[in-house]
């Protein structure tokens, strides 16, 4: 009996078929027996050591649910990895489904719950830090000013020493608060500075000005709940808390005014004309930022026009690049046509380049001033600056960068359509074009549609293109985040991090869900028309 080299098989008398070892079964073998279970017990060692470290971190920042599920998770791996010859698809299953979750399932469930909430620039902070915030930052200056040289200890801490400037009293003042001292020790020159007493040294020259920063940020506590800041370098002035909080009550009083400063439900402290603090917290305020994109024209002019361009950009760049992709495809299609292998390898070099630099390369091409294409062109054409000429240029790269793609879609699908049933309406009497139209573009479609549904969901979410090539812009005459190539992934962008005070997590949030339902719908549709071109076959 002869055996292929090739399958790895040799007989011997009277035993039967026997496998060689080969590699990967020595490497299997790594991980069974003694030495196997060394190994697990090692990288188990390390898995334990940088989970438990991360467990400790959620503990000290009070994330006790965070620590108490992840220590579970490191429970569940330990558990079943250390377990012989058992649970062993669990081995398998377990490490995909952890990232999946991580990966997947928390930020769906993040973005869910951001959605529900007041999540934006003012209202990130916890509501018991946003009080304090408010107390922190709004100060206001007392009486009392002092004659002030910043100096150093022994230790190299920064110490300010202080003279009243009514009272002459003089005193040091430190980070853990202040100290009253003997005026005797502490000496005016004829120049108004304050010299330090002895043990401390005084900035002076580079070292002075050297801790402006330091200076700036320095406060010294006071016993009232004050502190004292400095001005400059030389000088200091006492400041009061501007508000005070009212538990009782949940209250913020101005501590000069008096007015009142109420919970108004919506994560902010407003007063009884409505004016409210800068620095709110994170606040659930139901369907409000779902109800914005229908009910607050602020939002809804700029949505509805992220979205009908969003659909027109998609679409065309979907159909034009197919028919594109298919023409060339048809082209090449035919057996005589001469050096058909170097057309198809230029054709699909875009698809090879990678797409982000091709972005950045077509964004200095059509640039106005310097750009190449403009150059080579009778007339200067505003590419990038002109918001229908921007709307061209996305949708014009955008096709560069897809058609090869449906030109490799489509190359396949042609050459699978039976040549039996082109053959047989030729006989009948079918013109190309009849041929076409009534037997290659239904196959093809029942073959390419669903390619075509996945590159329309695709190209509705294709950051990428407009974000690199025109950054959405340019401004809209609204003037609001939404640009006039801004798609609804990247306007959502916008809302969440490019927006400066009116960065919008929460509504962000709410758009992008809004975005998977209208790509679902959408597909869903696509997808049950392709059902019926399959039952016209």
């Amino acid at each position: 009996m002869n055996v292929p080299r090739e399958t790895n098989l040799h007989m011997t008398s009277g035993k039967g078929v026997v496998y060689r070892a080969s590699w990967l079964a020595w490497l299997i073998s790594l991980f069974s027996g003694v030495g196997g279970l060394i190994l697990k017990v090692v990288l188990l060692s390390l898995l334990n050591g940088l989970v438990g470290w991360t467990i400790i971190v959620l503990f000290t920042q009070d994330r006790l649910a965070w620590a108490l599920g992840t220590a579970a998770v490191l429970a569940v791996f330990d558990f079943i990895y250390l377990r012989p010859n058992k649970l062993l698809p669990a081995k398998f299953i377990l490490p995909g489904s952890v990232l999946l979750i991580a990966y997947l399932i928390v930020p769906i469930f993040f973005t869910i719950n951001t959605a529900f909430q007041k999540y934006s620039t003012g209202h990130v902070l916890t509501k018991s830090e946003a009080i304090t915030t408010n107390i922190e930052q709004n100060v206001v200056q007392g009486e009392k000013f002092f004659m002030m040289t910043p100096a150093r200890d022994a230790s190299g801490a920064l110490v300010l020493v202080l003279v009243d400037d009514t009272s002459g009293q003089t005193y040091l003042g430190r980070a853990n608060g202040l100290e009253e001292i003997d005026p005797s020790s502490v000496q005016v020159d004829e120049f108004g500075d304050v010299l330090p007493p002895a043990g401390l040294t005084a900035l002076v020259g580079d070292e002075l000005f050297g801790a402006d920063a330091e200076l700036a940020a320095f406060e010294v506590p006071l016993d009232g709940g004050g502190v004292i800041r400095t001005e400059g370098i030389s000088g200091a002035y006492e400041s009061e808390p501007g508000f005070e909080y009212d538990e009782a009550r949940d209250m913020l009083i101005a501590t000069d005014t008096g007015v009142e400063y109420s919970d108004n439900g919506r994560g902010s402290y407003v007063n009884p004309s409505g004016d409210e603090l800068v620095v709110g917290w994170r606040e659930y305020v139901g369907f409000e930022n779902f109800t914005a994109v229908i009910t607050n024209p602020l939002v809804r002019q700029p949505f509805l026009r992220a979205f009908v361009w969003t659909i027109s950009f998609a679409a065309s760049t979907v159909l034009i690049s197919f028919a594109i992709g298919l023409f060339l495809a048809k082209l090449l299609d035919k057996p005589k046509f001469r050096l058909k292998k170097m057309y198809r390898s230029l054709l699909v070099v875009p698809y090879a380049i990678p797409g982000f630099l091709s972005l950045l390369v077509f964004k200095g091409l059509l640039n106005d001033d310097y750009g190449l294409i403009n150059k080579l062109l009778p007339f200067d054409a505003p590419w990038l600056f002109d918001p229908w000429w921007a709307r061209l240029s996305v949708i014009l790269v955008s096709v560069w960068l897809t058609t090869p793609y449906f030109l490799l879609v489509c190359m396949g699908a042609l050459q699978a359509i039976p040549a039996e049933l082109v053959e047989a309406a030729r006989v009948d009497g079918a013109t190309r074009w009849q041929v076409f139209k009534k037997v290659t573009l239904p196959l093809l479609l029942v073959v390419v549609t669903p390619l075509l549904i996945a590159s329309f969901a695709y190209n509705f979410n294709n950051f990428n293109n407009v974000f690199l090539l025109t950054g959405g812009g340019p401004s809209s005459d609204d003037q609001s985040v939404a640009g006039a190539t801004d798609i609804l992934i990247s306007y959502t962008y916008k809302l969440a991090f490019e927006a400066g005070k009116g960065q919008d997590y929460g509504l962000a949030s709410a758009i992008s869900i809004y975005i998977f339902f209208i790509v679902a719908a959408m597909s869903a549709s696509g997808f049950l028309r392709s059902k019926a071109l399959e039952n016209m076959k």
